[in-house]
């Protein structure tokens, strides 16, 4: 495949430079931060954003633009690009899987034959830890099938991409693709774009605040960490010319009840996983919350990641531990913090009314 014009030139350090990247799903928790990532790099000289609803933003190098990938033509923004970032992603709504499908996997679809068209050397996609296949509590590399648990639509639409990815490197040699699987990202502005997704209207912001008792489900551990450490690691692989592949990202501690429950001032009431599936089920299926229950079944099963390779290849270190980042985000919660894009957009009242009359898991959050 031929390459853009104006493809960078390797560095005797390995890095590309001068770039152009553009950067898919440019609006959200993970790509507003890895806009700021690039802007600060000085191998980067050019961002296009891409968003559906453009932002009221303004970031240094950065031009955005409106595309719906479900349907616009991107090649037209790519030629001339040396790297997409691929971080467009829909998890709302859950009573609607065919408008998540079209987003997340037609639409990943429509961005790699753009890719392909405009001649771009290299793609970076952000899949998931929930792209993994089963294996509570095993600690598993990039080597772990990504077969997800395909009952929780979140799940199956990021192992079909997974096979997408891989059909795509195998037609495209030449072009460099790589994928990163992190787990959990947190960070304050992201915060009441996350409780709309997950929660509903109907989750208090007081819900952050020191609670006397926390219910937690029995045996649930899980990974986290903050938005700007994953940032950082797509970076490292856009300027880096060598990165090529899968890549886990992860922070320690491992989280579990106790750790949460005292990061809340909360005493930690465990619950058996089973009645907890009860209770959002119940609650999805009165559109009292959005997060369908086969999520919490993924939650469950979800293996811990190995981040060894990002940091021995990229030399990625996350600045945060999964404690700050999750601390972070409860600050956020508290504060219905956002940022000047439709999908982080602060949290108010009204907001909050406009969530239940257009249907709790039944439009895009």
């Amino acid at each position: 495949m031929g390459h853009s014009q104006n493809v960078s030139v390797v560095t005797a350090a390995g890095t590309l430079a001068p770039m152009r990247v553009a950067v898919i799903g440019a609006t959200g928790n993970l790509g507003t931060s890895v806009v700021d990532a690039l802007a600060a790099h000085d191998s980067v000289h050019d961002i296009v954003g891409v968003a559906r609803r453009l932002p009221d933003l303004t970031v240094p190098k950065t031009r955005f633009v409106a595309r719906d990938v479900r349907g616009d033509d991107l090649a037209p923004d790519l030629h001339g690009v040396d790297v997409v970032v691929h971080a467009a992603w829909f998890f709302q709504p859950t009573h609607r899987p065919l408008v998540t499908w079209q987003n997340n996997v037609g639409g990943t679809e429509r961005i790699l034959d753009a890719v392909a068209r405009a001649g771009v050397p290299a793609v970076v996609y952000v899949s998931s830890v929930g792209a993994y296949s089963p294996g509570p509590g095993r600690r598993v590399d990039e080597s772990w099938p990504t077969d997800s648990v395909p009952t929780a639509g979140y799940g199956r639409e990021k192992a079909y991409v997974e096979r997408m990815l891989d059909a795509f490197a195998a037609r495209h040699p030449d072009t460099r693709v790589v994928r990163f699987r992190p787990s959990f990202l947190f960070k304050e502005r992201a915060a009441s774009e996350q409780r709309r997704i997950f929660a509903g209207p109907f989750v208090p912001n007081a819900a952050a605040r020191a609670v006397p008792v926390l219910p937690y489900p029995e045996g649930l551990r899980f990974q986290a960490m903050h938005t700007d450490d994953a940032a950082d690691a797509c970076c490292r692989a856009v300027v880096s010319a060598s990165a090529e592949g899968a890549y886990n990202l992860a922070a320690e501690p491992v989280l579990d009840g106790e750790l949460l429950a005292e990061l809340l001032g909360a005493r930690l009431l465990e619950v058996p996983p089973g009645v907890v599936r009860f209770g959002l089920a119940s609650a999805w299926h009165l559109r009292l919350a959005p997060a369908e229950p086969a999520l919490f079944d993924l939650v469950r099963m979800l293996p811990l990641l190995d981040a060894t390779r990002a940091r021995v290849d990229l030399g990625w270190e996350p600045r945060r531990s999964s404690v700050e980042a999750v601390r972070e985000f409860l600050a956020g919660l508290a504060a219905g913090a956002g940022a000047a894009t439709a999908p982080l957009r602060a949290d108010s009242w009204p907001a909050r009314a406009r969530e239940l009359v257009a249907g709790v898991g039944t439009r895009p959050a």
